[in-house]
């Protein structure tokens, strides 16, 4: 097994067993929509569910709809990151993590959605003059650092590998 398919592979485990064990705790410990606060002012821990998207998109919508949606569309992502980790050739270590990190909250969530109908979220973090962003969990963690990797990757890596292709200049 090549060094990207085993970081892959020991990302995406790590961060699906993260999630799902964060989640677990949080429905075992919180009764839904308990609060518990960890640094005041700043972070608090609330068992909350998001039967929508990132920032409840659809949440209104028919459960059915909803279902087909959100589990098709990561059955579809599930199969376009396969794909994209077979056909990367680079022995880099960055674009399998990325991956394995977006697969792990891809799949993190759809667990949710299959055993709950639902997300379940628990991660508020104030910002600023009482605005609390909207409540997350370690999949949406994990997808969002997955993707921030994959673009530094195409903006600063390309220009690493642009500079590394250029061939060495002698004096003159």
């Amino acid at each position: 097994m090549t060094l990207k398919y085993r970081l892959f592979g020991l990302t995406f485990l790590i961060g699906l067993v993260l999630d799902q064990w964060t989640k677990r705790s949080v429905v075992e410990n919180l009764y839904y929509g308990e609060r518990l606060e960890i640094i005041p002012g700043i972070f608090d821990l609330t068992h909350v569910r998001n039967p929508g998207g990132a920032f409840s998109l659809f949440a209104d919508g028919p459960f059915e709809w909803r279902m087909f949606f959100f589990v098709g569309a990561t059955i579809l992502a599930i199969i376009l990151l396969t794909i994209f980790l077979v056909q990367h050739e680079g022995e880099d270590y960055l674009i399998p993590i990325a991956l394995g990190l977006v697969m792990a909250g891809a799949v993190g969530n759809m667990i949710d959605r299959l055993s709950y109908g639902e997300v379940i979220d628990f991660i508020d973090v104030h910002l600023w003059s009482g605005y609390i962003w909207p409540t997350f969990n370690i999949a949406d963690s994990a997808i969002v650092l997955g993707v921030g990797l994959l673009l530094f990757d195409v903006f600063v890596g390309e220009k690493q590998h642009a500079k590394s292709d250029e061939p060495l200049q002698g004096p003159g």
